[in-house]
């Protein structure tokens, strides 16, 4: 582990490719390194000291790489904000999380400065990653500042707010760990990684297909560079660019939400073909429920390097590797290293194994707790156990199987319908691309089932809702309980996902009720 740590890496060999940008130009560590310390001295001349905020509006670009590096050796907690989030959201987590400085990659300093303005953030500490108007450029002044290793090192961390589905977003905040940053994020990395059977150095290259305004993503990306793998940066997620950059790059992991590899799989079968995937040793994919047909084709495809995970900004939770999918198929595995789970009912009490209740997971390290909110602290807890509101179940070996969000469970006639049962059945139709399953009142039922649907752009349902909603219905006869099949389909051009591609159901109501 001691060769590893990206400062370090950077050290011994500068010359090594760090990142691909979007554009195909290529950056070395010494280059990224070298920003990175630059950053660093030019946010502590902003009075930044240890513990304190960072908030960042960031496209996908190697200077928002340098920006966490720098924010990694400085002792400053990362807010990375999610670029789907709405000026109001963005002006919560400012009035928050109380920054020392704002910085925006200049595609979004319109955003940020409209959030800045509601809170009455200072304009003197508003920088972008290039020139725009009412920001200093960070990358020109930083440009100033001595690139040599920095002072007094101290490790940083992330400070990522939840993504808002069911409120506004919060902060989830844990203690700073202690020691010098390159053996901390090492350690990191080899848990993180290591979990996955990804290895360190020997050529690695990540692909971010997803923006890394989500920490995860971010996390990922940066995590790959502490272990000596290079990053490849996409602008914007494209199926048939995934398949080129891992046929051309050689590409060796990446991570992805199951909507993308739902996308991969409907690309037509001469397309796939063009590329050779062969590279590909770690496919990790989170951040949603993965229909098992989508995950079974992925794993023909792609072969057994498909890795899952389950989890929350919250805690740690579990992983599962393809073989042991393929045995026991909807799982989402054991936990993982260091993290625990248990199922509990509705008194509090823990199930049986076998029963379903809610989710809890506990981590051993860094508790964390809501930034400023000591009330949804506590209200999450069970000892030193964590919700987010999901359900599910153990099996006889510890494995978990989840059925959904204890909010998002629909009770339709005084019976459960668990919604992602419903969008998996609704995305195995060959013309669906996406799709939300939500309820909505009904003075019959309670709740009535309805489904979002975004379909195929040549598809005829795209023009003809009622045909789509019979085709859909008559689809879904035979695969699903009478009860479970949506009452009325609504279809629109996109859903809304943020940018992690959780799906923001509160946005589907007004959507299915238009």
């Amino acid at each position: 582990m001691s060769e590893l740590g990206f400062w370090r890496l950077a050290a011994a060999d500068p010359d090594a490719c760090a990142v691909v940008e979007p554009d195909g130009s290529r950056v070395s560590r010494g280059r990224l390194l070298a920003q990175a310390n630059a950053m660093a001295r030019l946010l502590r001349e902003q009075g930044l000291e240890r513990g304190d905020r960072v908030v960042g509006v960031a496209a996908n670009e190697a200077a928002n790489l340098a920006l966490v590096l720098a924010c990694q050796q400085s002792g400053a907690y990362y807010v990375p904000i999610n670029t789907a989030l709405t000026t109001t959201e963005v002006a919560h987590i400012l009035a928050d999380a109380e920054p020392v400085v704002v910085i925006a990659s200049v595609a979004y300093t319109e955003m940020l400065a409209a959030a800045a303005e509601e809170v009455g953030f200072p304009v003197e500490r508003r920088f972008a990653l290039g020139e725009a108007e009412g920001f200093r450029d960070l990358l020109t002044e930083s440009a100033g500042c001595p690139s040599g290793p920095l002072e007094n090192r101290t490790p940083g961390s992330y400070l990522g707010y939840t993504s808002g589905t069911t409120g506004r977003p919060k902060g989830v905040y844990r203690p700073l760990a202690e020691g010098d940053p390159d053996d901390v994020f090492a350690a990191g990395a080899q848990w993180q990684l290591g979990m996955f059977d990804i290895t360190p150095l020997n050529e690695g290259k990540h692909l971010v297909t997803s923006p890394l305004s989500h920490t995860a993503v971010s996390g990922l990306a940066v995590t790959s560079l502490h272990f000596g793998h290079a990053v490849v940066l996409m602008e914007r997620f494209d199926a048939e660019l995934v398949l080129r950059l891992i046929d051309q790059e050689r590409i060796t992991t990446t991570h992805m939400v199951p909507t993308q590899l739902h996308r991969l799989l409907r690309l037509p079968a001469e397309v796939r073909s063009r590329y050779d995937v062969g590279s590909m040793r770690n496919l990790v994919h989170g951040a949603g429920p993965c229909p098992e047909e989508t995950k079974r084709e992925i794993i023909d495809w792609f072969g057994e390097v498909v890795w899952e995970y389950y989890g929350a900004t919250e805690a740690a939770g579990t992983v599962i590797s393809a073989p042991e999918w393929l045995q026991r198929p909807g799982s989402v595995g054991r936990p993982q290293p260091g993290a625990e789970v248990m199922i509990l009912g509705s008194d509090g009490q823990e199930l049986p194994t076998g029963e379903s209740g809610r989710v809890y997971l506990r981590m051993g390290t860094r508790a964390f707790e809501y930034r400023g909110d000591p009330d949804k602290t506590r209200a999450s807890r069970v000892g030193d156990f964590v919700t987010v509101g999901d359900l599910g179940r153990l099996d006889e070996e510890g494995y978990l199987y989840l059925l959904g969000r204890s909010s998002e469970v629909v009770v339709s006639g005084g019976i459960n319908v668990y919604p992602a049962e419903v969008e998996a059945a609704i995305l195995s139709h060959h013309e669906v691309e996406d799709v939300g399953v939500i309820g909505v009142p009904d003075p019959e039922w309670g709740e009535r089932v309805v489904a979002v649907v975004q379909v195929r752009p040549d598809s005829a349902l795209a023009t003809d809702e009622r045909s789509a909603q019979a085709v859909l219905q008559e689809y879904l006869a035979d695969r699903l309980a009478r009860y479970k099949v949506p009452r009325t389909v609504t279809v629109v051009e996109r859903l809304p996902r943020a940018a992690n591609g959780k799906l923001r159901k509160q946005l589907l109501v007004p959507m299915a009720q238009r």
